[in-house]
């Protein structure tokens, strides 16, 4: 979860001029932290699906409803606060998303976007649900504080920017449906996809999508271009169902 304001609107700039394609709508609003749309936008801009990327919520021109999920093929929910107040602003969006998800749509979570997706709160699209990372056996990371985190992500090492992000607990390991994308260095899970209705969900505790200034801000060696790569792998993930493929795009 984000708890601090990094610089970094630059990435609004690059979705001024865009050529049409499968529409990706990213969640903008009260249960966001300034920053995290925008990098989630600029992750999803630069995946080689062409999307026709917008910013949804209680303050965009669109707002989240049926109506304009119904024109997607992608829904991004980035990085916020605490889980509990961002809860309270999206509840009522809980059946909303569900119902995306479970008609074909791909659900992208980030962060506070992956703890989103559990139960207990949350929009209950995971095969189990989250917990926080820095409260499991072994952690590396104790603390709220923005830290590097390694990760092996598909057998690879990766660094990647952390801040409190989630644990993904799998209730039923060995069924069909889920794969585990990333694992913590205590073997926790920290990115899964997992099949949803006909839709699919791809979530990583860790930010994939931080760009350079949030590691200089924070102190930290940029390695953004290494979990770049990773953010742009679990958005294939979603994208990984037949369903996702609709080129819908006709918000104007």
């Amino acid at each position: 979860m984000m708890f601090r304001q990094h610089s970094g609107f630059r990435q609004r700039s690059a979705f001024r001029h865009r050529r049409r394609g499968p529409l990706a709508l990213v969640y903008r609003g009260a249960a966001s932290s300034p920053c995290c749309p925008e990098a989630a936008a600029a992750l999803v801009a630069a995946s080689g699906y062409g999307f026709d990327v917008r910013f949804v919520g209680e303050h965009e021109r669109l707002r989240l409803s049926p109506s304009v999920l119904a024109d997607a093929a992608l829904y991004v929910q980035p990085g916020g606060g605490s889980l509990g107040p961002a809860w309270k602003h999206l509840a009522r969006h809980r059946e909303t998303v569900r119902g995306f998800v479970d008609a074909g749509g791909s659900y992208l979570g980030l962060c506070l976007g992956a703890y989103l997706a559990g139960a207990t709160p949350g929009f209950g699209l995971l095969p189990g649900d989250t917990d926080q990372y820095i409260r499991t056996r072994g952690a590396a990371v104790r603390d709220t504080h923005p830290h590097l985190v390694d990760v092996t992500w598909r057998g690879r090492p990766r660094s990647m920017y952390f801040q409190d992000g989630a644990e993904i607990i799998v209730d039923v390991p060995h069924t069909a449906g889920h794969e585990v994308l990333g694992r913590y260095p205590n073997g926790a899970i920290a990115a899964l996809a997992a099949d949803f209705g006909v839709g699919r969900v791809a979530v990583s505790g860790p930010h994939p999508e931080a760009t350079r200034d949030w590691f200089i801000d924070d102190g930290l060696p940029p390695v953004s271009a290494a979990a770049r790569a990773a953010g742009l792998d679990l958005i294939d993930a979603a994208m990984r169902t037949a369903a996702a493929t609709r080129h819908h795009g006709t918000i104007a």
